[in-house]
């Protein structure tokens, strides 16, 4: 039961959710199978905060020197990180967090727009925010 209650299907649950199971861990124990399946469903239905800026930052560090003076094409780290980022953005916050941190970073940084924009299809994946400082993300909104 222990494995079962901490994840639910491929997806673990966060620490967050660990600490809403130890707090009601005595109840379910005590009070029987009911309070256990009203916590399962509190559990899965609470979503997950979207992605950091330090997470999209980690995932797109490979592609700076790229992105500033490259050629040709991206270096496979690069890639990689655009793969991490792409699958790591499957939710509507997620794209938006995602655009927002892309967008005031690149502000700081003189990027190769052309670079920019074809460093998806040069990695072979569809990322789903634009690497710019001119991203609408309020179209995730």
């Amino acid at each position: 039961m222990w494995f079962w209650c901490t994840s639910f299907g491929d997806k673990a649950l966060s620490h967050h959710h660990y600490y809403y199971y130890y707090l009601f861990s005595a109840s379910m124990k005590s009070s029987g199978a009911f309070p256990a399946l009203v916590l399962l469903i509190l559990l899965v239905s609470t979503s997950e905060a979207a992605i950091s800026c330090s997470d999209v930052i980690k995932d797109l560090r490979p592609c700076v020197s790229y992105l500033v003076s490259g050629s040709g094409q991206p270096p496979a780290a690069c890639c990689s990180g655009a793969k991490a980022l792409a699958s790591a953005t499957s939710t509507t916050e997620d794209k938006k967090a995602a655009c927002n941190c892309i967008k005031s970073t690149s502000k700081s940084i003189n990027i190769n727009s052309q670079l920019a924009q074809a460093l998806p299809g040069n990695c072979g994946i569809t990322l789903p925010v634009a690497i710019s400082p001119n991203a609408d993300c309020s179209k995730f909104g």
